[in-house]
């Protein structure tokens, strides 16, 4: 290995490392898993990746393959951002903002650019990009693009797949192509190029027109998705063609990004918040249902429920000092409008204040920044049980992503608490309400057999579950190899053989993030469980989920 890296240190900008020290950080990301790659790259540019993944492209084509993972901050709970051979590694070099068009709104970056660092440039110009993760300010564009992620505003705004324009993406030839919407008659011109690009759109356009009826299963009936490949908005029936949904969401499967265009929204940072108190289940599901029937949403929808805030109340009362005082309700659910005219907020909370009185369900109304940030802290408190440990145990991220049609909310919560009381664990749920995107994380001591035992288990049940109620595995998380094993039971055989078709007709020679969304079971994955468990690289920043 010590050649190829000495090769790739010989014709690329970026730097090459092999030390142990690199090579054990880049090992772990913020999942529970570990893969220990071999070596390390910065890309220094796009030349840097078309470079790399032509030598292993070539290398691959002589029967040694060396897998290429390209990678932001780390960030990735679902063992995405870990892989054994080449770790690609963004934020160093490639963090740039290009372009910035304040008319249109849009945006051209590099995928390695700070997701948080982003969002303050935007906000000088009265702009934002609403699908921030919790993440945001430890995180990378590139890694959200990567997984399709979303946040707290997604219930208003969607997914990150929404506001992707284009791409520019290396191939796993080392070509290098543009994505966007593009015409039947230009779709023709691609489908009659020579080089592998045009190899790819033949192939995938083949797939998609011979296989219609399957690709429409993959429509989930939940509010966002971010399982599998998103195959079903390749080709409208137009007949236009576009590859940018199908590369968000995979992960660096497909092909690595080098570039995207992203579209924007207004920023009106004077909202509206609403807090509400439920201490029946049936009833917040009613009310969130209501609230969904908006013509103007909910720019979030946020719960925590009573578990979590005992939580909290056990171990730092001043948190919630001043706040919200015990006996807690079942939930709270946090309600904000930022539409941009005032009117339109005021209205929307009128509205949604006669349907909480409706069903005798408490709530107080607040426009002003300081009591605004007060009640935001009931749900930023989720930070606490993310980033403490309890008797060697810690919250793990492995049943996190669940999400399930809104309509069984009620549903998803008492069978989340009833999996975790099977299993003798402390419950505490938290998330996005408005998609029914639930938070779970189980606090598990990794250095215990017992419990190093029980995260399987766990990831069994509470994922049939999720599939029982119609719901998807994933919702803004991605698949990883943590929740890849289960999308053969999400979609079916069927669909997951078109996935598998797909994954080949780009990679070939599986040399793209191999392991990650197809072709992996849980017995693959129990090897790659650490240890132990921590996100002390994180604690600057506090992590949120």
């Amino acid at each position: 290995m010590n050649k190829i890296a000495h090769y790739l240190q010989e014709h690329l900008t970026g730097e090459v490392m092999t030390g142990d020290d690199a090579l054990n950080y880049f090992a772990i990301d913020a999942s529970v898993l570990n893969v220990r790659p071999a070596i390390i790259v910065y890309p220094h540019s796009e030349n840097d990746i078309r470079k790399t993944a032509r030598f292993t492209w070539q290398l691959a084509e002589r029967g040694r393959v060396i897998p290429m993972t390209a990678r932001g901050s780390g960030t990735d709970q679902s063992g995405a951002a870990i892989g054994s051979g080449i770790i690609m590694a963004f934020p160093a070099h490639m963090n740039r903002i290009l372009e910035l068009d304040t008319k249109s709104g849009t945006v051209t970056i590099e995928p390695g650019i700070n997701y948080g660092k982003l969002q303050q440039t935007l906000h000088t110009h009265n702009r934002f990009l609403p699908p921030y993760p919790a993440s945001m300010e430890f995180s990378t564009v590139g890694g959200a693009i990567a997984n399709n992620a979303a946040g707290i505003k997604s219930v208003k705004y969607g997914s990150t797949r929404d506001f992707v324009k284009s791409l520019r993406v290396v191939l796993a030839n080392g070509e290098v192509i543009e994505t966007g919407r593009i015409s039947k008659r230009e779709l023709n011109k691609k489908l009659g190029l020579a080089s592998f690009e045009g190899e790819v759109y033949r192939s995938l356009d083949g797939l998609i027109e011979e296989n219609q009826q399957t690709i429409r299963l993959i429509e989930k009936q939940v509010t966002k998705n971010a399982a599998g490949y998103a195959l079903n908005l390749v080709k409208n029936k137009n007949g236009s063609f576009d590859l940018t949904p199908l590369f968000v969401g995979s992960q660096g499967t497909l092909g690595i990004v080098s570039e995207a265009v992203i579209v924007t929204e207004s920023h009106n940072p004077k909202d509206t918040l609403i807090a509400a108190y439920f201490d029946d289940l049936q009833v917040a599901e009613e009310v969130i249902l209501e609230l969904r029937k908006f013509k103007e949403l909910p720019s979030a929808m946020e719960l925590v429920d009573d578990k979590l805030l005992n939580y909290i109340q056990k171990r730092s009362s001043n948190l919630l000092k001043g706040v919200i005082e015990p006996p807690f309700p079942k939930i709270v659910l946090l309600i904000e409008f930022d539409n941009g005219s005032d009117r339109i907020q005021k209205r929307l909370a009128k509205k949604t204040e006669k349907i909480l009185a409706k069903y005798q369900v408490p709530c107080q109304i607040e426009t002003d920044d300081h009591r605004k940030d007060l009640l935001w802290k009931i749900r930023e408190t989720a930070a606490l049980i993310v980033s403490q440990a309890e008797s060697g145990a810690k919250a793990l991220p492995i049943i996190e992503d669940g999400i399930v049609p809104v309509e069984r909310f009620k549903e998803f919560l008492n069978g989340a608490y009833d999996i975790f009381e099977r299993h003798g664990l402390q419950a505490a749920v938290w998330g996005h309400a408005g998609d029914a995107n639930l938070h779970l994380q189980p606090l598990l001591n990794l250095s215990q057999v017992g419990d190093r035992q029980k995260v399987f288990k766990l990831l069994e049940e509470y994922y049939n579950f999720v599939i029982n109620l119609g719901g998807s595995t994933s919702a803004q998380n991605g698949d990883g190899r943590i929740r890849a094993a289960y999308l053969q039971k999400l979609y079916g055989p069927e669909v997951y053989e078109l996935f598998q078709k797909t994954k080949k007709i780009f990679d070939p020679y599986n040399t793209l993030n191999p392991g990650v969304k197809i072709n992996i079971t849980i017995e693959n994955v129990k090897p790659l469980l650490r240890h132990e468990y921590n996100i002390d690289r994180l604690l600057d920043h506090l992590p949120k989920s």
